[in-house]
């Protein structure tokens, strides 16, 4: 296995599993027991092993021979029957890659030999590329769990808790920090603290579709902006027009966490989670060229009357070269039209912004809309 990003790191991978009563799958036989200690290689030493009958004093287990490791809680330590099983950071790999139904493979990367030094050479011949995060933690305390990658027919899923630091140190950090590959991410700010925060790495070049929804919003509205950004899920809803069994995954992300807050450290991820990860990247390379054309279109129209304009040969009379053109003096009346529709659809805050959620298809009264 390799080695964690830094002491501190493994410090703490090491101090959440230290005294734990632990069940663990080997190939040929199960033992359980408490964890004295875990090494770089994520070998584990037990005490007070059992397998039938009780082993004198410590066993070590090489982390090759591990298939599944089994935390137990106890609400009364006396009691062990009343233990109930949690299955979290196992050390076993899944087998196979998944290919979903439009041929984008789903690869995961938990070790850094195979599949790790071909993922990051396909990436950098890549000029842009879909990110994704998935992390543990209080805002601004986050610890990155997982790290997606997505190409137009790849989603590379990198385990970050296993890979640990020297991940970055092998060749993310120059496609992260690589100013001539685009990455596109779905509100970039928790992943870019993190990164950051951890691993010292500084994501750039950059288009985040949460961004760019929020100025189409404001476009579209005449200037207002609304109570609140978007999902991803609302913005591939609103955009790509995915169906509901596209979306589905993402929209039982957050159940997930509520049922478990720490989910994300669960290993080996279940077929579930690794669903919801690969489904949060997959669609955004083509999400971003339909935002791009939205957030064009203004430009192509008032282009498109510039050219009709000249069609009309008076106009070369009446107006010199530096003239503003008075297609350009419509986008003012523009503006006006589309805040007089936005207020007659959306409620205001008494901030002045427009509730995402009042959106009505009808016209709304001027008593409505306060």
């Amino acid at each position: 296995m390799p080695v964690m990003a830094s002491c501190s790191e493994e410090s703490r991978f090491v101090d959440d599993l230290r005294r734990r009563r632990v069940d663990i799958t080997l190939i040929d036989t199960r033992l359980r027991g408490v964890i004295q200690r875990v090494t770089q290689k994520k070998s584990v030493v037990l005490e007070d092993v059992k397998s039938g009958r009780k082993f004198p004093g410590v066993k070590i287990i090489f982390g090759h021979e591990i298939l599944k490791v089994e935390f137990t809680v106890s609400a009364d330590p006396e009691n062990v029957h009343e233990e109930q099983r949690v299955q979290m950071h196992c050390f076993r790999k899944r087998t196979a890659d998944d290919v979903l139904e439009d041929g984008v493979r789903s690869v995961l990367i938990d070790e850094l030999h195979e599949k790790f030094g071909p993922a990051v050479m396909h990436i950098q011949e890549q000029k842009v590329i879909g990110i994704g995060a998935e992390v543990f933690g209080p805002i601004a305390q986050e610890r990155l769990c997982w790290l997606q990658v997505a190409t137009k027919k790849v989603v590379y899923l990198f385990d970050i808790l296993l890979l640990g630091g020297q991940a970055f140190k092998n060749g993310l950090s120059m496609i992260l920090e690589n100013r001539h590959i685009l990455k596109v991410v779905h509100d970039c700010r928790c992943v870019s603290r993190c990164l950051r925060a951890e691993f010292r790495v500084h994501l750039t070049n950059v288009f985040d579709t949460q961004v760019a929804d929020l100025m189409l919003f404001y476009n579209e509205t005449g200037g207002f902006l609304p109570d609140r950004v978007s999902s991803l899920q609302e913005v591939l809803r609103l955009h790509l027009k995915l169906p509901p069994t596209d979306l589905s995954p993402l929209c039982s992300k957050e159940l997930h966490r509520k049922e478990c807050p720490e989910v994300w450290y669960i290993r080996p991820s279940p077929p579930a989670l690794m669903t919801v990860m690969t489904a949060s990247v997959r669609h955004l390379l083509p999400l971003r060229l339909v935002l791009l054309d939205a957030l064009m279109s203004d430009y192509t129209i008032l282009v498109d009357a510039y050219m009709s304009s000249y069609h009309n040969q008076s106009v070369h009379i009446e107006q010199s070269e530096w003239t503003l053109p008075a297609e350009a003096q419509e986008l003012l009346s523009v503006r006006q039209e589309r805040m007089d529709w936005a207020t007659g659809r959306y409620a205001l805050t008494e901030d002045g912004l427009l509730k995402r959620s009042s959106f009505n298809t009808q016209t709304r009264s001027t008593s409505d809309t306060r």
